[in-house]
């Protein structure tokens, strides 16, 4: 095959995944009013293969988004309610002694956990002590779990959906920084306009016609999450994700005055990967068959704000990671 039937056969996927987005929304829309950045968003980080948390307080529809989601990609979906008393095994699945009826001889078998899907939703991940929620970091990391000493692979494409309730903190636990470094996003789910409200209220108080259709199969979306890692970013594309990225930790000479004072601890590489990964995704999803300065700076808010830790001073102040980063990103936008 030749560079030019290569680059046509690429430009025909690339037009082909832009449509498919656009279905996708028009299937998530009869269901989920408003929220297109929420949307958007949780569609990149699907189509980059990276896991997204959603922050937002009670009753904004996170968990339908998700569930939704999964139903216009044709993906199996499995939740997991979040409580104290949640045990690592009620993630991950347990042996079970098995007898058989005929023989009465006796084995153990593993009995696969929820964990055991393409998209699971991981609903108020801070509810459950952080044994518990470090049984999910080998899934997200290394795409298997570990059961009774024995490995298994997780299915294709696999995905952690987690919900945090930013109020409410009384009995949950913070979740460690190498957690939130996992995921690619932290998506902000704030409250809906006044019009958008009406028609949540309206559409939700009456006989529901709707049916969420599968906009894509799931080897489309193998083969456009294949794609996304193809697509290329120029190195004055990849010098700004990393730029960004550096300009958040207080020691780097990139760093301002701002984030000298008030962060305590900046992103790490694994910022800087999801900046560019999550900017092809964008990219493709718009059709194009490159990301640009733009997609990273779009994006950058989502993927720098959870990974950056400010000190008591922020704190003192009322500054949040989300202005430092707000901040950061309009100071390296005049260089």
């Amino acid at each position: 095959m030749t560079d030019q039937s290569l680059k046509t056969n690429k430009t025909e996927l690339a037009q082909r995944a832009a449509k498919a987005y656009q279905n996708i929304l028009s299937q998530v829309a009869q269901v989920i009013v408003g929220q297109e950045q929420v949307v958007e968003q949780s569609l990149i980080a699907l189509f980059a293969q990276g896991h997204c948390i959603f922050v937002g307080v009670p009753g904004l529809a996170k968990t339908l988004l998700v569930s939704t989601t999964a139903q216009a990609l044709g993906l199996e979906f499995n939740r997991i309610q979040f409580t104290p008393d949640l045990m690592p095994s009620d993630i991950t699945g347990t042996d079970i002694l098995r007898e058989d009826p005929e023989t009465g001889s006796r084995r153990f078998e593993f009995l696969e956990g929820p964990v055991f899907t393409n998209l699971l939703l991981a609903d108020e991940l801070n509810r459950t002590p952080p044994k518990t929620q470090a049984a999910l970091l080998q899934a997200m990391q290394e795409r298997e779990i570990t059961a009774s000493g024995r490995t298994y692979t997780l299915a294709k494409p696999f995905l952690v959906f987690a919900t945090q309730n930013p109020v409410e903190q009384e009995g949950t636990y913070q979740l460690p920084e190498a957690q939130l470094d996992r995921f690619m996003l932290m998506i902000q789910v704030g409250y809906p306009s006044l019009e958008e409200e009406l028609e949540v209220v309206k559409r939700t108080t009456r006989p529901q016609e709707s049916k969420v259709e599968s906009a894509i199969s799931l080897e489309e979306l193998i083969a456009y999450q294949a794609l996304v890692r193809e697509l290329p970013a120029a190195d004055e594309v990849v010098s700004y994700a990393v730029r960004l990225t550096r300009a958040t930790r207080p020691d780097d000479p990139l760093a301002t005055e701002q984030v000298r004072r008030l962060v305590r601890w900046g992103a790490g590489p694994r910022a800087g990967q999801s900046l560019i990964l999550a900017a092809k995704a964008r990219a493709l999803l718009n059709g194009r068959l490159h990301a640009s300065r733009e997609d990273v700076k779009a994006l950058a808010p989502a993927v720098l704000t959870h990974r950056v830790l400010t000190n008591y001073q922020a704190e003192a102040e009322g500054i949040t990671s989300g202005d430092v980063v707000a901040a950061l990103i309009e100071e390296l936008q005049r260089d």
